[in-house]
């Protein structure tokens, strides 16, 4: 379901978020993306309600993040697969990932991600694709996509004033 709000509901940012729901998606999204599919899976690596799981499996799926596969037919079962779309939020945990590692782990990283051939631990870093120049705060801003409403552009145009007023680096 789209935010109703004009301005949400044009953000890729806040469709993104509606699609993916809230914490509990992210973890169930995370623990697929380590090869979890299935139900008792889930609910094992979350300790989650099997009400809660379930909502959060079917909203993921209409959001078009799964696909459901009937793996057994007595009783009938099915695993959750990971479409190209849930495949495509990898970067969101990884980054999510290298931020709790950074910020909020005072007594050390528990979770690393690691090269699958060498098992050498990486660190995300977030680059423009042409350039390969690190993408961040400091050297971005945001510009109205060809679609963009009246509204969106007037947004943006209040944005782009204040940031040639204020200072760039957020140090």
């Amino acid at each position: 379901m789209q935010p109703q709000l004009i301005p949400l509901a044009e953000c890729p940012c806040a469709r993104a978020v509606e699609a993916v729901g809230e914490w509990w998606s992210m973890l169930i999204l995370r623990d697929a993306l380590q090869g979890l599919t299935r139900f008792d899976e889930f609910q094992r690596s979350l300790g989650i309600a099997p009400n809660m799981l379930a909502r959060r499996l079917k909203h993921l799926t209409e959001a078009g993040l799964f696909e459901r596969w009937l793996y057994s037919e007595r009783p009938k079962r099915y695993e959750y697969r990971l479409t190209q779309r849930g495949r495509d939020f990898f970067p969101v945990i990884a980054a999510l990932v290298a931020f709790g590692n950074r910020h909020l782990a005072p007594e050390g990283e528990t979770l690393l991600l690691a090269d699958r051939e060498t098992g050498r631990p990486v660190v995300p870093a977030f680059v423009d694709a042409q350039t390969a120049r690190p993408v961040s705060p400091d050297n971005v801003t945001v510009i109205a996509g060809p679609q963009a409403s009246a509204a969106m552009h007037q947004r943006l145009a209040i944005v782009a004033a204040r940031h040639a007023a204020a200072p760039t680096s957020f140090e």
